[in-house]
């Protein structure tokens, strides 16, 4: 599942300067279908639309056959909201559809924890197909930009400090938006802040691969101070609640 290898010149230069937030959790793909993102969703289940910081749960999965596990996802929303978890986004991956995001805002990041760990939740995963140990991050997370762009990209890495790594972040925003970037949103692992995650609109694939692996981003993620090999996952939203 590591997809990043799948994707890895632009994986290794995107991670520093980018974003993280990896530990203290599991591993994931995903991909994009013009049928799932006509899937209607109960009311109930839906996530309060905010741009205020929001305590969020981002899983990645690799599934056998997606139209079998949405169908099964659907049919689980009520246990999802019995635990105050509500649907947000939906993603599949660029270099591999099989693999699945699923984003869900948390009411409450204990219960949510509990939540991913019973066995209801195991025997409906393998009811849909999931392959695999999810990878499961929970995240404080704001949202900077509205844009419904359907590919993204979220990274996720480690960095000394936060506040100096949030400074050289800024300062490079111009260039990220030469290139196709946009910050959609950006926040810290709810376990360590010094995993940030970082999700990108991607508005041309070929100008950002270009900026991903050159040498004034590596040199800018050095200044930055992000440590180790980032997590880099492209995929295209199939469904936005």
């Amino acid at each position: 599942m590591k997809h990043f290898k799948l994707f890895s010149a632009f994986a290794l230069a995107a991670g520093m300067l980018f974003t993280a937030c990896n530990n203290a959790d599991t591993k994931t793909e995903t991909t994009t279908d013009s049928t799932a993102a006509a899937d209607s969703t109960s009311a109930a289940a839906q996530a309060p639309s905010t741009t205020a910081p929001a305590a969020i749960v981002i899983i990645k999965h690799k599934v056998a056959d997606f139209s079998k596990w949405k169908a099964a996802y659907d049919g689980h929303d009520s246990a999802r909201l019995a635990n105050g978890l509500h649907n947000f986004v939906i993603g599949r991956g660029v270099v591999d559809s099989n693999i699945v995001l699923i984003a869900l805002q948390m009411d409450d990041t204990t219960k949510a924890k509990d939540f991913f760990t019973n066995k209801d939740l195991k025997q409906a995963m393998q009811k849909g197909g999931v392959i695999g140990a999810p990878e499961i991050k929970f995240v404080n997370m704001q949202r900077l930009n509205n844009d419904q762009a359907n590919q993204r990209v979220i990274i996720t890495h480690k960095v000394k400090d936060y506040d100096a790594w949030k400074k050289v972040f800024d300062q490079h925003d111009q260039a990220r938006k030469d290139a196709g970037l946009t910050v959609r949103s950006l926040g810290q692992s709810i376990s360590d802040n010094h995993m940030v995650t970082v999700v990108f609109n991607v508005a041309d694939l070929q100008k950002a691969k270009a900026f991903m692996s050159s040498q004034g981003l590596k040199d800018k993620m050095a200044q930055a101070g992000v440590e180790g090999k980032p997590d880099v996952f492209l995929y295209n939203v199939v469904q936005q609640y």
